[in-house]
């Protein structure tokens, strides 16, 4: 402060002031003795008295304008303050930073959702409810409405099912999986709890109001093996053994969705009694291998958190290149069988299509599967993510097989 700055000025130039005085009357010595000390004492008080009149003069200044200098300081935190706060609130309000706060929101929900299990879901339930299609008219509003609700309800029970496996796992995917939200701290374990368990009630809620029995039996009995799965409370949490965990995927992913989800639509939607045709006897055995291929492989590339974790996967028992390779002559046999039924059937279209496309895929498997690097993590969860497309394209095949 100004004030501050003269009164330093001021003192400097008394203390030169009484240096001087001193050094004059220090050189006359002891002739001047008493003169000496009456000087040092009048300048010592003068300087005193000038010091506090200057201080008084500018403590008055200071309230007349408004404000000691304690209070001044006061203001001036206070305004800066504020100053502060109004200029972060337009960031906070930018139309850009609520912008990349949704979009980071959604990622997170994306990735806590496992995207490649509700694209796997949606189209098996859509595959296999075009297996009960048996004329054109029979592609009515009712039946695409259906469709909707088999399908809305069956992705509610899956992102319960896959969050509740992140909630079992979040110490284990933080060192297979550090990209999910829950191991990498996007979510806290409040916030996966509340989100699985919104979904679970929405999933029954809508199997409810729907009305259709075999809908609500396929939530279900999913819900109970996913749970059984997952969740770690004595003589539950089946993953930590190999053959129950499959048993497991094979019972939802191959039995529940092709059976039940036929029935919905064959029963409940055309009001037709259950028949069990041929292309969904092949659709169910041939998603029994696709299911144990994907129950085996998924634990390839996590088989590091598995060893540490006494996870007893098969990757963790056998090896992983002898699982890899099993999963692989699994769906090529598959594909064998999958071509001996097309060529049996009696339409020439379907036996051209379903022969050559499953032809194809045997062969770019066993393509990709030579090209592997097995001591490569990326590598393996590379093709793991590919036996997925593998299997999208297999429900596009399905409903051709007559």
């Amino acid at each position: 402060m100004p004030w501050k700055k003269e009164s330093l000025i001021f003192v400097l130039q008394s203390a030169t002031v009484s240096l001087l005085l001193n050094a004059t009357f220090g050189a006359l010595g002891s002739h001047a003795p008493t003169a000496s000390w009456h000087k040092r004492k009048i300048q010592k008080e003068h300087n005193f008295l000038r010091f506090k009149q200057l201080s008084l003069n500018h403590t008055y200044k200071g309230i007349k304008g408004g404000c000691t200098s304690q209070e001044c300081s006061r203001k001036y935190v206070v305004k800066a303050a504020s100053e502060q706060s109004f200029e972060s609130e337009p960031q906070a309000l930018d139309p850009k930073s609520i912008w990349d706060s949704a979009k980071s929101s959604l990622d997170a929900f994306y990735r806590f959702s496992r995207p490649h299990t509700v694209i796997g879901t949606a189209l098996s339930i859509i595959s296999v409810s075009l297996l009960a299609v048996q004329k054109t008219s029979d592609l009515s509003p009712l039946f695409f409405t259906g469709v909707l609700e088999a399908v809305v309800a069956a992705l509610f029970m899956n992102i319960y099912i896959v969050g509740l496996n992140q909630l079992s796992d979040v110490e284990i995917d933080k060192i297979n999986k550090p990209y999910l939200p829950l191991a990498s701290g996007e979510y806290s374990f409040q916030t996966g709890v509340i989100i699985v368990a919104s979904f679970s009630i929405l999933s029954f809620w809508l199997g409810w109001i729907v009305g259709s029995w075999p809908l609500f039996w396929a939530l279900f009995v999913s819900f109970l093996l996913g749970t059984a799965y997952s969740i770690n409370i004595p003589f539950l949490r089946w993953k930590r053994f190999a053959v129950l965990a499959a048993m497991c995927i094979l019972a939802v992913r191959a039995v529940i969705v092709q059976l039940a989800f036929f029935l919905h639509i064959q029963t409940h939607v055309y009001k037709r009694p259950a028949v069990f045709s041929k292309p969904l006897i092949f659709a169910t055995a041939f998603m029994s291998f696709f299911s144990v291929v994907i129950a085996l492989f998924k634990d390839i590339p996590d088989i590091e958190g598995d060893k540490i974790f006494g996870i007893q996967s098969f990757s963790v028992r056998l090896g992983q290149k002898k699982v890899f390779w099993i999963c692989v002559l699994l769906l090529e046999i598959a594909y064998g069988v999958a071509l001996l039924i097309g060529a049996a059937s009696p339409f020439l279209w379907s036996k051209i299509v379903t022969g050559l496309g499953h032809a194809v895929l045997a062969l770019v498997l066993w393509y990709r599967a030579k090209s592997v690097d097995l001591k490569s993590k990326a590598s393996i969860t590379s093709f793991y993510m590919f036996i997925w497309k593998l299997f999208y394209a297999e429900y596009l095949l399905i409903p051709l097989v007559r």
